[in-house]
């Protein structure tokens, strides 16, 4: 009986350790860093997705990255998702600004650090860092762009945004206001496609209220199809004084391409500047073809690692390193810049090629 109840004290003594080594097996399996980004139907997200599991390789740190995929509503439900995981920070691009400040406020309530990631997040204090490429610079150099390569005076000026849920949008505007209104004022450029830009012509700096009425009118909404809409609406109302050389403001790579498609085949549109952002694949080939003049080429290989790099830190115990800070309308968050650099046919190569961002086989005609 002796040895029976020896082999029983035994098999519970090992069952026991079974059951500690799944309670600390469990414990491990927690996740450190949540991620959420917007969406997996952007090439931009899902090329994302794969350099923060990258950015943490090397590192004693999980990682879980979820798409919200267009709905602020599957947004929130991912971070609770992640909540529930154990986080400790919290990285989160989100897809309305406004909307994911509850979704953040439900993460400040377990102390977790949150970081908003390329996008603001707007109207709460619950964000504690901000990751972000200079979106008044990248606004500045479009719009200076434009400048340096206008054709003599009176160019008419055609203004496209972003969409007005998106902060960035109001940023990208208003840097590329602020140096483009000059010009307007002095007669260099004439404003076609939109009555509240030309009231407000003779101001250099806008409020927030005089920004959304302006990007009201030209929002892209960051769809290529309703820019291309809007395009054809703009020129098909379009005199023709407000044709020949003209210059376009456009927001980003994927309406940059159906806006110039749209200005391309107007035979009374003798010659278009057109801007454009991201350096996305298809934009590039259409800088080669000079069918876009250029793209602000933001580097988000170093932006994830600007991200993650803060986030570990935050995980170290360590103060993250900061460059400046944004109004989001209720406090300051303090943001870590990353530099943008203007990409037209003359670099192509050396930022994007020689730089191994993209191969030289991705594309025909390069020289």
């Amino acid at each position: 009986m002796m040895k029976k109840s020896k082999f029983l004290s035994l098999m519970l003594a090992v069952v026991m350790l079974m059951l500690v080594a799944a309670g600390c097996s469990d414990s491990n399996s927690e996740v450190s860093v949540g991620i959420v980004l917007p969406t997996k139907d952007e090439p931009r997200w899902v090329q994302d997705e794969q350099r923060f599991k990258d950015a943490l390789k090397g590192t004693d740190y999980t990682t879980e990255i979820l798409f919200s995929q267009g709905s602020s509503a599957k947004e929130k439900e991912n971070v609770e998702t992640l909540i529930n995981k154990g986080i400790d920070v919290l990285i989160i691009c989100p897809q309305d600004g406004d909307a994911a400040a509850a979704a953040v406020e439900a993460a400040k309530k377990d102390d977790i650090t949150v970081i908003a990631y390329d996008r603001l997040i707007t109207n709460t204090d619950a964000v504690d860092y901000y990751v972000t490429f200079d979106s008044l610079a990248v606004g500045a150099a479009q719009g200076q762009y434009l400048i340096d390569n206008a054709k003599g005076s009176n160019t008419p000026l055609y203004l496209y945004a972003g969409a007005a849920s998106d902060n960035n949008a109001f940023l990208f505007f208003e840097g590329a206001w602020k140096v483009l209104q000059p010009k307007i004022a002095d007669g260099t450029f004439k404003i076609a496609n939109s009555s509240e830009a030309e009231a407000l012509k003779d101001k250099a700096e806008l409020s927030r209220d005089e920004l959304s009425k302006i990007i009201g009118q030209v929002t892209t909404n960051w769809d290529a199809n309703e820019a291309k809409n809007k395009a054809q609406t703009h020129l098909t109302a379009a005199k023709a004084d407000l044709k020949g050389d003209v210059a376009i403001l456009a927001p980003n790579d994927g309406t940059a391409r159906s806006i110039a498609d749209v200005f391309g085949s107007d035979s009374a549109v003798s010659s278009y500047l057109v801007t454009g952002q991201d350096a996305e694949k298809a934009s590039i080939q259409y800088v080669i073809d000079g069918k876009q003049s250029m793209t602000v080429f933001k580097d988000v290989r170093t932006l994830v690692k600007d991200a993650m790099g803060m986030a570990v830190e935050i995980l170290d115990e360590k103060k993250p390193e900061t460059t400046g800070s944004y109004d989001n309308g209720h406090v300051e968050v303090k943001a870590k810049q990353t530099n943008v650099i203007v990409v037209n046919k003359d670099n192509v190569k050396k930022e994007l090629i020689d730089s191994d961002y993209y191969k030289a086989d991705d594309f025909t005609g390069l020289e």
